[in-house]
């Protein structure tokens, strides 16, 4: 094509108005698209449930002298063994505040890997 030949650009309007109220509609069903994609990012494509699981384990643990996250995770043996073993370690304030911050890891850490597995 030489310089003085020009070029001709065809634009067409779509004069169709889409009710986007509709279900039926592209730019609705687009919405939902959208929303499921941000709920999907959001929650790790585990749901609501596996998203919170981790921190309500993790913020249970957190009150001292229970070991409520590992009753929370089922694990009761080991939240009775560490009830069991705090006693001793309560003359010790040190290894105590040291086996309750353990405690709030581990059970955060637990539920992520209950989570994870459940999500395959």
């Amino acid at each position: 094509m030489s310089a003085d030949e020009e070029e001709d650009l065809v634009v067409t309007l779509n004069t169709k108005v889409n009710d986007t109220t509709s279900p039926s509609s592209g730019r609705f069903r687009n919405t939902i698209g959208v929303i499921r994609l941000i709920w999907g990012e959001l929650t790790a494509g585990v749901g609501a449930w596996g998203s919170l699981k981790p921190l309500i384990a993790g913020a249970l643990a957190a009150i001292p002298f229970l070991f409520l996250g590992q009753h929370f995770n089922r694990q009761h043996q080991k939240g009775l063994d560490w009830k069991l073993l705090q006693i001793p370690l309560a003359l010790t304030i040190i290894l105590w505040f040291v086996l309750w911050v353990w405690s709030i890891f581990d059970a955060y850490r637990v539920a992520m890997m209950t989570v994870s597995d459940a999500g395959r």
